[in-house]
């Protein structure tokens, strides 16, 4: 399941991408237009700093935006930055965790496949595909 975390990250940038003035929107502007509350998304907002999805500037004429064009984001790495991993199951989390029973494991390739398809989902999807036309 996609936690508001990152649900509220992908709203964040529509607001961003809809709102572009060319300088930095106030976050207070963005939680208020998305009825979201300013002290969660600014833990939203510093992870994506940090992942290098936003510019954050503070002071007067601060806040954020958007550092790529619309369509140079892809969902499914909005996601995984918010999330982590998209697989459904621990075993095909990463390395770490990679199971004894892999060989012969029945559920497996069901596994696999089903994660397959929500990565191609999510990845088949950008920012540009999800922002009102004007």
């Amino acid at each position: 399941m996609i936690s508001t975390k990152g649900r509220y990250a992908i709203r964040v940038l529509i607001d961003l991408a809809e709102n572009d003035n060319g300088g930095c929107i106030p976050l207070k502007d963005i939680a208020a237009r998305q009825e979201i509350s300013k002290k969660y998304l600014e833990i939203i907002v510093k992870d994506m700093v940090e992942g290098g999805l936003l510019i954050g500037a503070s002071g007067k004429g601060g806040g954020y935006k958007l550092c790529r064009k619309p369509e140079d984001y892809i969902i499914g790495e909005v996601i995984e930055l918010m999330e982590g991993p998209l697989s459904s199951v621990a075993c095909l989390a990463g390395d770490s965790n990679e199971c004894p029973r892999k060989d012969s494991c029945r559920t497996l390739p069901m596994w696999e496949e089903y994660d397959k398809m929500v990565h191609d989902f999510f990845y088949g999807k950008r920012l540009s595909d999800l922002i009102e036309k004007g």
